[in-house]
């Protein structure tokens, strides 16, 4: 059965961000600024100044690299798809581990 993992991910290039999001971090992968409103868990375009948390002023570019302080990284549930078993080296030995156990 698989499990469920927690991830912050960079929104531009979907590369997965293991490290703590400061001020100045960037993406690993295409370099774009993570601690920006694109990046936060409050960002939403319907939103009063497209954020869910009650700033004074709007942040523009979304982004861009910002110094909010109601920051917070998206993190999203992820579905575990790793396999921990080790994958048959041929198509024979593939069909005798079927019967195995019989």
């Amino acid at each position: 059965m698989p499990g469920f993992q927690q991830t912050v991910r960079c929104t531009r290039c979907g590369q997965e961000v293991r490290s703590v999001i400061v001020r100045d971090t960037t993406c690993p992968k295409c370099g774009t600024d993570l601690h920006s409103c694109a990046q936060c868990a409050s960002f939403d375009p319907g939103s009063h100044f497209e954020c869910m948390q009650a700033v004074p002023a709007r942040i523009s570019p979304k982004d861009a690299r910002n110094d909010c302080t109601l920051f917070e990284p998206r993190v999203k549930v992820e579905r575990q798809t790793g396999s921990t078993r080790e994958a048959p080296s041929s198509a024979k030995s593939a069909f005798d581990a079927l019967f195995k156990d019989l």
